[in-house]
This record gives C-alpha cells, sequence and structure tokens, in this order.
C-alpha cells in the first residue's frame, strides 16, 4: 500500500535552504571550472558558507553535483526565453537568446571534463537537456515566424544545429566574439526572402 506523503515531504525548501543550495551550485561551477571533476566538496561547502552536512544534504554525491550544476545552466536558458518573448519583439527575443547560448555553450566546455566524470557519461545529461533547448528555440522562432521576422520555411531545429556548429568553433581565445558575430549573420539568413 503507498504511503500518503507527509506535510513535511510536500513543504517548499526554506528561503535559507534555497539561497544555500544556489549558493553552492554557483561556487560549485567556479570550483569545476577552476579544478575540474577533482574539486574539494568540502572547499566548496566552506567557499558557499556552508557546512559539508548541507552541501551533502543537498547533494548526496559528486554526481549529484555536477548534474545539478549543469541542469540549473540549461534551466537559466530555458527561463531566458520566456523572459525575453516577453519583454522584447520576437526577432529580438531570439537574437538575444541565441547571444546567451553562445554563453552556455562557453560555460558547457569549460565543465566539459567534469561532466565527462559523470556515471553514465555527458550524454545522459545531454539528453535530458535536449527537450529545453529545443523547446527554448522553437517557441523563439514559431513567435519571429508569426511576426513576419523570419522566413516560414525555417526549422527551428535546423537553425539550433547552426548556431551549435557556429559555437563550437573554439579556435582561439576570441571565439566567443565570432561566434555573436555569426549569430547576426545566422540572424540575417534567417529572413524573409524579397
Amino acid at each position: 500500500m503507498a504511503r500518503k506523503p507527509s506535510k513535511r515531504s510536500e513543504r517548499k525548501p526554506r528561503t535559507d535552504a534555497r539561497r544555500n543550495r544556489d549558493r553552492i551550485l554557483e561556487v560549485a561551477k567556479a570550483a569545476f571550472t577552476r579544478s575540474g571533476a577533482d574539486a574539494s566538496l568540502d572547499d566548496i561547502a566552506k567557499q558557499a558558507g556552508v557546512g559539508p552536512g548541507t552541501l551533502y544534504r543537498h547533494f548526496p554525491t559528486r554526481d549529484a553535483l555536477i548534474e545539478a550544476v549543469y541542469h540549473t545552466e540549461v534551466g537559466k536558458l530555458a527561463a531566458a526565453q520566456r523572459e525575453l518573448s516577453a519583454k522584447l519583439p520576437p526577432i529580438e527575443a531570439l537574437r538575444a537568446w541565441m547571444m546567451l547560448f553562445v554563453d552556455y555553450i562557453a560555460a558547457k566546455q569549460i565543465i566539459a571534463s567534469v561532466l565527462n566524470s559523470v556515471v553514465g557519461g555527458p550524454s545522459r545529461l545531454y539528453d535530458s537537456s535536449r527537450v529545453h533547448v529545443t523547446g527554448a528555440i522553437d517557441a523563439l522562432v514559431k513567435a519571429a515566424m508569426k511576426s513576419g521576422d523570419i522566413r516560414k520555411d525555417l526549422e527551428p531545429f535546423d537553425l539550433l544545429r547552426a548556431l551549435i556548429g557556429v559555437s563550437y568553433v573554439s579556435t582561439g581565445p576570441d571565439w566567443q566574439e565570432s561566434a555573436k558575430r555569426l549569430v547576426d549573420i545566422l540572424i540575417a539568413g534567417s529572413r524573409p526572402m524579397k
């Protein structure tokens, strides 16, 4: 017989618990970027201003912490789509989101070695985030099509693939700036033909 969840398990996390979790994730991202997958979890807890018990209560394993850092970045990208769509015209929202995507790829490249250490490999993580990323660009492209700013025959996934390709051309220290210039070329090439 299934147990009914207790009132305690249904409660939202306290504000301070949520703040601690967010701070741990922020510090962990920086630590993994700096030191790779072997970054000290005790040091992460210390820099986040929490005890090791608090870190392990939120993230019982190193893999759980790495996955949470990655999913937080994906979540920020998905949330940005909604925020940008609410405050910008469709074509500007699409462009701004594409620029954020370049930054997301940069962060992903920085912590790639850490993601490779996760049990099951990074492809499991990437597969779980694909829905959020494709959903975001799909909504942005459809809104831009509806407004007449983007060609009707453009497939959102094709634009995403081009964006991924642009973002992975990291041949030098200024690759992000180059990728962002290429975003403008992708936007221009996506406009309706006259």
